[in-house]
Parts: structure tokens; C-alpha cells; sequence
């Protein structure tokens, strides 16, 4: 029997999630919203977490596997994730989280129970329409430092306030910002937060 924790923040999903995977008798189903996943983990730890790409910070994923429930659980609970195509930089961030499993929210739901199945042996399973995009994920042109620059960009601040939340000069800032509108190929600085939010990297 494998154990498996579906992860959703919007209840209508998360239920159709579990009721589709419950019918399957090999599959022991339970289910949290993300803010209480983490600590419901320290109950019966599953085997298998079910999670929507947007929930990977409520279960306190790092960059070495699901936040610290793998250092004090039996076992390390397999990740699986539940995304879209063309969002490379979420894909990128789950990759980095430790994710084995990319199940895309559009396809058949015979690959989500098929996905369960390979992540619960420790193998990787990725759905053929997601390839692209790891294709893509790989190629990431932002670095970490533009990345938070955009970001607070993103939020509304203007140059001098960006510089002095992060220690550097105006000058520095618009060098940042420069360079990651010319990198994803944006016309100004809110096209580049268009373009890199639709990408899923912001």
C-alpha cells in the first residue's frame, strides 16, 4: 500500500484529487492544504506527496528534498508535482526542491496514478508533454542577483528603494535590470516581469 498526501490550497481540487486517486486500491489517500501539510507530516509520514507546484514553499521545500521532514521520517517522502506546460522556471524550482515526479495538470489522470507508482520506487517520472520545457528550465538566463532585483521590481519599487533593500548602488540596480530586460528579451522593465512571471521564474 502506498501512502500518499495530496497537496492543494483550493479544497474543490484537492477533493477531486483524492477521490480520483482513492480509487485505486493500491493507494492509501489523505489530503492538506498546503499550510497544513508540513505538520501533518510528522504524523504517518506518506510515501508519496501529491503537491501542486504553487504549494512547494508551504511544504518547506529546499533545495535538498522536502524541507527537514527527510532528516526525522522513516523513509524520505517522494515529491510529485502537479503543473502546467510552458512555466520552465517553476519546473526549474521543483527540480532544485527535489522533486522526482512532473505530472501535468492537463493530462490524463491515468499518469498521475502511473507518476505515484514510479516516485514510490524512487525513480523519475516525467510526462512526455513537459520535456520542453525542461528543455527550457535548463536554460534559465536570469542570475539569482537579477532574479531579486526583477522581483522587487515586480512588487512596485523604484530603483532607489531596490538599492537600499539590497545594499548596492542605483547605479548597480540599473545594470541588473538592464541586463535581465535584454536577457529575456523584454521592451522595458515591466515586460521582463511579464515575460519572466509567465515563465514561472519570478
Amino acid at each position: 500500500m502506498i501512502r500518499v498526501l495530496v497537496v492543494h490550497n483550493v479544497g474543490l481540487i484537492r477533493s477531486a484529487l483524492v477521490a480520483l486517486l482513492r480509487s485505486e486500491t493500491e493507494l492509501d489517500v489523505s489530503s492538506a492544504s498546503g499550510r497544513t501539510a508540513f505538520r501533518m507530516a510528522y504524523g504517518v509520514p506518506p510515501h508519496v506527496y501529491v503537491a501542486d507546484i504553487d504549494c512547494l514553499d508551504s511544504l518547506g521545500c529546499e533545495g535538498d528534498g522536502v524541507g527537514p521532514t527527510h532528516r526525522d521520517l522513516d523513509h524520505e517522502p517522494a515529491l510529485l508535482v502537479l503543473t502546467t506546460a510552458r512555466k520552465p522556471g517553476a519546473l526549474r524550482k521543483a527540480f532544485d526542491a527535489g522533486a522526482l515526479g512532473y505530472v501535468n495538470k492537463d493530462g490524463e489522470p491515468g499518469r498521475l496514478v502511473e507518476g505515484i507508482h514510479q516516485v514510490a520506487r524512487g525513480e523519475r517520472f516525467i510526462d512526455e508533454s513537459l520535456a520542453f520545457d525542461f528543455f527550457q528550465a535548463a536554460k534559465m538566463p536570469l542570475t539569482p542577483r537579477e532574479l531579486s532585483v526583477l522581483a522587487l521590481a515586480a512588487d512596485g519599487a523604484p530603483i532607489d528603494e531596490i538599492a537600499r533593500s539590497l545594499h548596492l548602488s542605483k547605479g548597480t540596480i540599473r545594470n541588473y535590470l538592464a541586463a535581465a530586460i535584454r536577457k529575456v528579451g523584454g521592451r522595458n522593465r515591466l515586460d521582463a516581469v511579464r515575460i519572466s512571471q509567465g515563465a514561472g521564474w519570478l
